[in-house]
This record gives C-alpha cells, structure tokens and sequence, in this order.
C-alpha cells in the first residue's frame, strides 16, 4: 500500500531523512518509535507534501502511485491522512464548515456526489459520538479555544468523515491523558482498522500501543530505519531505552 524506497529528504539544506526504507500493506498498523530529532514527523511532513521540505533521493508510492508527484490535495484525495502532533487553530471557520468542505472537495475529485447539508451533519454527528465529542463543538472555530485532548479528539473525528485508505498519525498521543487516550486509541481502531488500509503511527510511547495493538514496529534513527520487530520491541524501548536497544541494531 505505501512503499517507501531510499528516501532523503532535507529541510533549509540540512538532511533530516537518510536513506530510509519501509513498506506498510493493507490491513497493516505500523508504528515508529524513535529519539527526538530521529525524523519521525519529517517523515509525517515529506508523506503529506508539506512545503519546505526537499526529497532530494528516493521514492514514495501510495496504491501503485508517486506519492510524491502529487500535490498535498491530490494526495488527500487519493486516500491519504496526515495527523498533526499540534493541530492548528483555524479562527473564523468552523469545524462543520471546514469537514463538509473538505470531504465534499474529496469526493468530487473522485467523481463521487457531494453529501447534502442533511446527510453531512448525521456523518459529523455519528463520528463525534465514537470520538466522544460534544457535538456542539463542530460549530466552534477550529480547534480554536480547545485543549490538547479535545484537538487530538476533533482531529479523530476529521479522520473518521474523511475516511481516509491510509493515516499517517504524527504523535497523536501528544497531549492526552489516560481517559482521552483510550478514546482516541478506540477510535482509531474503529475508523483504521480494516484489511483494505494501513496506518503509520508516529509515537514516544508505548502507552498508545497498549490500545491500538500495531503488527509491527520499526525504530527511526538518523533518518532511517535501524530496526523492525513485533509489538515486542516496544515494550523492549519502554523497559530498557533507546541506546540499549540500538545497540544491538
């Protein structure tokens, strides 16, 4: 589904990726642990065509296509999701305005019919009740006045109207306490979890991976990947830390 060959990438011309290559299929829940600085949100970002960063080698195909040919909504209209770490504020539009525009855009760029006003808010009302979000905050400004548990929640809930084939989640646990990580963990269960798609989890911590339960894990190094193993090796890096476990890389 996503495969990753080689890939470098660099920012105001220092090298951030390094060679880095993985391969996620379908039904697959891949998360990446790693230090800070490692390149795990670069990766996010270079994934989900943020400008500023430059692939100078390598490539990205998503369902058999160049990711990387493909402009940030081309790529979310192909079936791509970038989960921020800090979701930004989005004053003067709604939360309701923003989704039923955003999944409406997707939808006619697949050929598909745009949702009525009617059919939109039963789909936003459906997916904040599996997010437990009041409802009543769709019609907030965007992530505007919200604490961090309630960002990454409202943030689940764009993924769940979306639909996306493929999320790339960049430290959704960032910010959440016990309750609010259950949820947001359940919820991406719910929403991702289906033999025809695949996400990529970024994260520091095993405590996420205690609910999502992920196939596989790999550790992000210097830009690229120095080890895979099973759930296992996360428990491993809570257990004994990053240097010990890279040394045996």
């Amino acid at each position: 589904m996503l495969k990753i060959d080689n890939l470098h990438a660099e920012i105001d011309g220092k090298t951030i990726l390094n060679g880095l290559t993985l391969e996620i299929p379908a039904g697959e829940v891949h998360a990446i642990m790693g230090p800070n600085g490692a390149g795990k949100s670069t990766l996010a970002y270079v994934l989900g065509g943020r400008p500023g960063y430059e692939v100078t080698q390598g490539s990205v195909s998503f369902n058999g296509v160049d990711l990387l040919d493909l402009e940030p909504h081309e790529r979310a209209a192909a079936g791509l999701f970038l989960g921020f770490q800090y979701p930004v504020e989005i004053p003067g539009v709604s939360n309701l305005q923003f989704l039923r525009e955003a999944l409406n855009s997707q939808r006619k760029a697949r050929g598909e019919e745009a949702l009525t006003g009617g059919e939109f808010l039963k789909l936003a009302k459906d997916k904040a009740a599996l997010l437990k979000l009041d409802p009543d905050m769709l019609k907030r400004h965007v992530n505007v006045g919200f604490s961090g548990g309630e960002k990454k929640r409202a943030e689940m809930v764009q993924m769940g109207i979306l639909d996306p084939k493929f999320a790339v989640l960049d430290e959704t646990d960032s910010g959440l306490d016990i309750d609010a990580l259950r949820v947001v963990g359940d919820g991406i269960n719910a929403i991702m979890r289906d033999p025809a798609k695949g996400v990529l989890l970024i994260t520091h911590y095993q405590r996420l991976l205690e609910v999502v339960k992920p196939d596989k894990v790999s550790i992000l190094s210097q830009g690229r990947i120095v080890r895979t193993g099973g759930p296992e090796l996360a428990i491993e890096l809570e257990n004994d830390g990053y240097d010990a476990v890279m040394a045996d890389a």
